[in-house]
């Protein structure tokens, strides 16, 4: 009997063991596949935490995993969350959220999401959707902002902040991505009174709304200070620091604004706010007053002037297209480091050690983020049609994702498989 119970007990341990390992092992694995959730990713500053990918490609790029059609036509990007990818499209008349299998590319679902949007520089969505939970934020070009279940694609809740708020659509359509805090999420709607809403984002129903600017093209992001949580706008007439418990107005800035299309997202670190444009404007680094409070310009440069994309921060090195060329600017002092003409002007995001550049002509290139020199890994090109690339690319579980209008493409860049 002694020797049975001894027994069990070991069988016991044993197994105990293994469960312990087993939930190590299961934790390692979550924490190595990080979300890409929103736009610019979980930071919405452009970088991806993910590890061991290629530090360089063969002369024909990356292994191409899958291709897929039918999202519909548009600018807009996407998101990944819980093995699926988001993005807008439009269809006919309509605009649709789109669910793929980032495994395959195989379409899960399709949501109508209001009329289509017509411009000349091309028609379709613009904005990338905000995976939140098990739930998906997405704005429309022409303002409808819908709450849906990510994995279903059942709407939730829709309205269109334009109506419902009185504002006004820029030119070439809303394009700011929904930023989502806590219970609320908060967009630019452009009306005269209270431009800026903040919405319960369980229903829809306003929380508060704030200032009288136009909207602009940019997509807001959150600054932490001390315990305070403030949203950084950058819209038709300015930046802008707002309190999201109430909305209140913290700071001001209109040094980079010009009159065409502040389209950047602002980038943050510490204290500090990054903000640029071009058509003849720059960049400007805002040193942030305690609890979010007054803003300070440190400097103002030409030499960072983004259009369509935005800079990333690695270090205390900026890298983006100031206009069409690749530029590499200390972040402190706003000294350049490097110009290059690299791949053409594009968007880029970082991810180890890493640029991965997309041109507007469908170049896609690989270089070191270094400040030292433009040192260029690889390259390949995507066929296109006569409209530019401006969709943005994301990593997502190993994947280099791009998009060229209904065309998506994804890249194996793992080193290890």
């Amino acid at each position: 009997m002694l020797l049975m119970q001894r027994a069990i007990a070991c069988i016991v341990v044993f197994v105990a063991a293994i469960v312990a390992l087993s939930t190590c092992f299961s934790v390692r694995v979550s924490a190595q596949t990080p979300e890409w959730h929103q736009w610019r990713g979980q930071n919405r500053d452009g970088h991806s935490p993910e590890t061991d990918l290629l530090q360089s490609w063969p002369a024909e790029g990356p292994s191409l995993a899958w291709t897929a059609s039918g999202v519909g036509i548009g600018f807009s990007s996407f998101s990944a969350s819980d093995g699926r990818l988001y993005t807008l499209g439009a269809r006919g008349g309509s605009e649709f959220v789109v669910a793929l299998d980032a495994t395959t590319g195989v379409r899960l679902w399709a949501t109508a999401h209001g009329r289509r949007f017509n411009n000349e520089m091309g028609d379709g969505s613009r904005s990338t959707p905000t995976v939140n939970g098990d739930r998906l934020y997405a704005l429309g070009a022409r303002g409808d902002l819908t709450c849906l279940e990510a994995a279903t694609g059942r709407v939730t809740w829709s309205i269109n902040v334009l109506e419902r708020y009185g504002g006004y659509n820029p030119y070439w359509g809303l394009s700011e991505s929904p930023l989502v805090v806590g219970d609320r999420v908060l967009v630019n709607t452009g009306g005269h009174d209270g431009a800026i809403v903040a919405l319960d984002k369980r229903d829809g129903s306003l929380v508060w709304r704030s200032q009288s600017d136009g909207a602009a093209y940019s997509s807001a992001v959150v600054q932490h200070l001390g315990g305070f949580d403030s949203a950084i706008f950058l819209t038709a007439q300015r930046a802008l620091g707002l309190a999201i418990d109430d909305g209140r107005l913290l700071w001001s800035y209109d040094g980079v604004a010009n009159m065409t299309a502040n389209i950047a997202t602002p980038i943050v670190r510490g204290n500090q706010v990054f903000l640029s444009s071009n058509y003849g404007r720059g960049g400007a680094l805002l040193e942030i007053g305690p609890s979010g409070a007054g803003a300070r310009e440190v400097y103002y440069s030409t030499s960072m002037r983004n259009h369509h994309s935005s800079s990333v921060l690695v270090g205390d090195h900026l890298y983006g297209f100031s206009s069409a060329i690749l530029t590499a600017l200390r972040f402190s002092d706003g000294k350049i480091a490097w110009r290059d003409r690299s791949v053409g002007k594009g968007s880029l995001i970082y991810a180890d050690g890493r640029l991965y550049l997309f041109s507007e002509r469908g170049v896609v290139g690989l270089a070191e983020a270094s400040p030292t020199g433009y040192r260029e890994l690889g390259r390949f090109r995507l066929e296109i049609g006569p409209l530019p690339t401006w969709s943005h690319p994301i990593i997502s579980e190993g994947q280099l994702i791009l998009r060229v209008q209904d065309m998506i493409y994804a890249y194996d860049i793992r080193a290890l498989r």
